[in-house]
Parts: C-alpha cells; sequence; structure tokens
C-alpha cells in the first residue's frame, strides 16, 4: 500500500500536465467556445436564480419591498388548481402528438430525399420544405386559419370529393384542435427536422448498398435493412432530446389558435404561466408552473437516457 501511493501521486500529476497541455495546445478552440460558454451562462443559467420567487408571495405589489416568503404555498395552490392540469393533460398530448408525427415525417422525407438521384430535383424539394422553418407562427397561424376556414380550401376539396355532407368546424371544435396543431407543426418543420437524417444517409457506406442488391434485396429491402440501422444511433439520440422537451408544446401556435370554443384543449402550460399568472400579477405562481414543467422535463431527459443505457443504446450521459 505504501509503495503504491508515490506511483498513483506521480501519475495523477503527469495527468494534470497532460490535461493543461491540451488545454495550451487548443486554446484557440477554448477562446472560440467562450462566447457560447458566455451565452449559456447569461441564458440558460443565471436564470435559475429566479427560481426562489416561486416559494414567495410576490406580486406587483411587492417586488420593491420584497414578496414574503411562503414555503410550498404557490405549489399547493397550482396542484389544486382545475386549469393547471388542463394545461398539463393538453402540453403532454400535444407533444406526444409533435413527437411522434414530427419524427415519423421527417425520417420519412430523409428517406423519399436518399432514394432520389435527380440532383436538381432534390435539391427543389429540400428547398420547398426547409422554406416553412423560417415562417414566423403568427403568419402561420395565419395561413391556417384561412385554409381551415369553414369556406376554407380544406372544406372544399373535401365536399367536393364527397367525403364530407357538410363543412366542419375545425377551429372551433376541441376534438380536431390537437390533431390541428400537429399538422401545422410538421408541415412548418418537416423539412428542417430532416436535414440530420439526411446527412447521417449520406454517411453510410454505399458498399453495404452495393452487398444488398448483389444478395438480391429491393429497394425497400435495402432501405429496411441497411439505411434504418445506419441512423438507428442518430434517431435514438434525437429521441432521446425530444423527449426532454415533452413539456414544450409551444405557446404561439396555441394562443393564436385558441378561442374560446376550444379553450379546455388550446390552454398549454406556457398558456397557463401568463394568463392566470402574468397577466393576474401573481408572478410566484407563474415562476412555480414555469419550474415545475422545466424539473418534469429534466427527469423525462434522464428517464429516456437511462433506459436508452440498459437497451444498450446511444445515449447522451
Amino acid at each position: 500500500m505504501t509503495g503504491a501511493a508515490p506511483r498513483d501521486i506521480s501519475k495523477m500529476k503527469v495527468n494534470r500536465k497532460s490535461v493543461w497541455m491540451r488545454l495550451i495546445d487548443q486554446r484557440y478552440l477554448m477562446l472560440m467556445s467562450v462566447p457560447m460558454l458566455l451565452y449559456v451562462l447569461l441564458f440558460n443559467y443565471y436564470p435559475l436564480w429566479g427560481w426562489r420567487y416561486a416559494f414567495q408571495n410576490l406580486d406587483i405589489s411587492t417586488i420593491k419591498e420584497g414578496a414574503a416568503w411562503i414555503g410550498l404555498g404557490n405549489f399547493e395552490w397550482l396542484f389544486q388548481e382545475e386549469l393547471f392540469w388542463f394545461g398539463f393533460r393538453n402540453t403532454l398530448a400535444m407533444s406526444l402528438i409533435n413527437l411522434v408525427f414530427g419524427t415519423a415525417s421527417s425520417i420519412l422525407l430523409a428517406i423519399l430525399l436518399n432514394e432520389v438521384s435527380n440532383r436538381t430535383f432534390k435539391r427543389t424539394v429540400q428547398t420547398v420544405t426547409y422554406l416553412p422553418h423560417f415562417l414566423s407562427m403568427v403568419i402561420v397561424v395565419g395561413m391556417a386559419q384561412n385554409m381551415f376556414a369553414s369556406d376554407g380550401p380544406v372544406n372544399s376539396l373535401l365536399l367536393s370529393m364527397g367525403i364530407i355532407k357538410t363543412p366542419v368546424w375545425w377551429l372551433g371544435d376541441g376534438r380536431y384542435f390537437w390533431w390541428l396543431v400537429g399538422v401545422i407543426n410538421v408541415w412548418k418543420e418537416v423539412g428542417w427536422n430532416s436535414i440530420i437524417y439526411i446527412s447521417t444517409m449520406t454517411s453510410i457506406d454505399p458498399t453495404l448498398y452495393e452487398a444488398a442488391a448483389i444478395d438480391g434485396a429491393g429497394r425497400f429491402q435495402r432501405i429496411l435493412n441497411v439505411t434504418l440501422p445506419g441512423i438507428k444511433s442518430t434517431f435514438v439520440v434525437l429521441l432521446i432530446m425530444n423527449i426532454g422537451h415533452l413539456m414544450e408544446a409551444g405557446f404561439e401556435i396555441q394562443y393564436l389558435l385558441g378561442n374560446k370554443q376550444v379553450f379546455d384543449y388550446s390552454q398549454t402550460l406556457d398558456v397557463f404561466v401568463m394568463e392566470f399568472g402574468i397577466q393576474n400579477n401573481k408572478y410566484g405562481r407563474a415562476i412555480s408552473a414555469g419550474m415545475f414543467k422545466s424539473v418534469v422535463g429534466i427527469i423525462l431527459l434522464f428517464l429516456a437516457n437511462f433506459v436508452a443505457k440498459k437497451l444498450d443504446e446511444e445515449t447522451l450521459l
């Protein structure tokens, strides 16, 4: 035991020197990362100091003079509020719809584009599908309201095809709201979300496709046995990240597209925070709701990462 201690100390010194040497050798990379590090610290970690207000009775009248500490009072009010659980349900439902259909549509689009040999057509389709990502959500919601209006193109098309006999009130029936949000999100983000899958597919060894073709595999079989396994690790990592954002169903589209008729289905946690926290000057309650959402997201992220590790898949941690 006594003879091993000096060796361990010398190894630690060597490791420390090697770490410092690597930092010196990569000093320019370190300097390049400083702006992003400051950005993360300023906008992601510094606001966590505001979580203390979740345990205070903070409103517009107590900001200057100091709010009283009330412990878990804001959380007790939160968990007893029925509208909060409506928001929780709607947030989770719309997030799951966006996750399932968004992921499936982006992978499908990436596979279809990967199979296209005409570069001009491929680039045109990519450009057209990318463009909606850069549109403001206000513009997207305005387009959706025109498309799904009672006398809009969607109802006109369905009536002409004989699928429906009377116009459907898409924007005023809560049964359609979650799916309408899912359709809008898929249309807006499918091209952008497919980029990383397309780049992953281009890195797959072409000899694998050639070997599969020699063995008699058709195009669908090559997709099933070569393409999909090739993007498996990317899919798992993105899935873990998206599960961590399940409590982020959105704010703009629900707030702009929602109305009194679909209120029970359109209210998310973000809308709840604004309407029942900020607008009513109950900032402590608003922060407690946001804190709850963040904690649940962190738990889901670690849970998804744990399950992936147990299944021997790619993980984030």
